[in-house]
């Protein structure tokens, strides 16, 4: 008998223990709403549902970006599915969603010293793209557009509304250039070029130009027609042998290495927002970066 007893109390005694079991998996996957709930199950939430309800995007499209290793939980590549705690840093593309909801938005202005042979894209089938060269730790555009064949100075943001600014036309933003090209300058050709050039069904608006040697100019265009520069020259019987962005509004290159940016600096923001009309909280001090080797 003391052998049977024995066992019945084994058996009760298991079973109790995975009632107690049972009873702790339910707390903690949330499925008893009782005051026996941990903290930390009523805090958590699924990550999809954390970005949606801070309004980054919808679920399915959290879910995509979980798939394609965009997000990160407190520096670590976020799993489908995982779920959020309080104080945990969530961060999309290496931006962070804010405790407020969204995304952060600390705008970002890059001055690149663009080299030839690269090309002003974001997309990624284009091995050249500027994105790529650059390599800047968070998603930032270019600013229109610098030739292929051409060099200097690119201006690159986060800021849409700032880039839509200075790509309108009607603005008449300056760009400054120094061009060489392969015939002696004549007075007659800073002349014509001056007062526009007719190309791609229009002429161009007046600009200014100055001789600066045998073989080259400084020129200063408020427009930003396709190649525009490479086909007014073209116009009056000229081609370019080298062409270089120098300037863009208050921008400089500077002494910029070919191939390194800047983040532009607090009065360098604040100038470009008011030529471009904005107001507002424009002016944030960058965090520096190091520029690359």
């Amino acid at each position: 008998m003391s052998g049977q007893r024995e066992k019945k109390y084994r058996e009760k005694n298991y079973q109790e223990k995975n009632q107690h079991r049972e009873s702790r998996s339910q707390v903690t996957d949330g499925r008893h709403g009782g005051p026996e709930q941990t903290a930390e199950s009523t805090a958590s939430v699924r990550l999809n549902k954390y970005l949606s309800d801070a309004g980054v995007c919808s679920r399915r499209q959290a879910d995509r970006y979980a798939q394609e290793g965009r997000i990160t939980i407190d520096g670590q590549v976020a799993e489908l599915g995982q779920k959020v705690l309080p104080g945990q840093m969530v961060c999309v593309d290496g931006r962070p969603v804010d405790t407020e909801g969204g995304v952060s938005h600390r705008r970002i202005v890059l001055a690149v010293n663009k080299p030839r042979g690269i090309v002003c894209t974001t997309s990624r089938q284009e091995k050249d793209n500027i994105v790529d060269f650059v390599g800047y730790p968070e998603r930032i555009y270019p600013m229109g557009r610098l030739d292929k064949d051409s060099e200097g100075l690119i201006l690159m943001t986060n800021d849409g509304e700032l880039m839509d600014e200075i790509l309108r036309a009607r603005n008449g933003h300056e760009k400054e250039y120094e061009v060489q090209v392969n015939r002696p300058v004549s007075e007659r050709f800073l002349k014509e070029m001056a007062g526009g050039v007719p190309i791609l069904d229009t002429v161009t608006r007046p600009c200014r130009i100055r001789k600066t040697g045998t073989f080259s100019f400084r020129i200063i265009l408020t427009q930003g027609l396709n190649r525009q520069i490479r086909r007014m020259c073209e116009a009056l019987g000229y081609r370019v042998r080298a062409l270089k962005r120098i300037r863009v509004m208050n921008i400089h290159l500077g002494e910029l290495p070919t191939g390194a940016y800047r983040e532009l600096s607090e009065a360098e923001i604040f100038e470009l927002m008011r030529l471009t009309g904005k107001t507002g909280p424009a002016a944030r001090k960058p965090t520096r970066r190091q520029r690359p080797d």
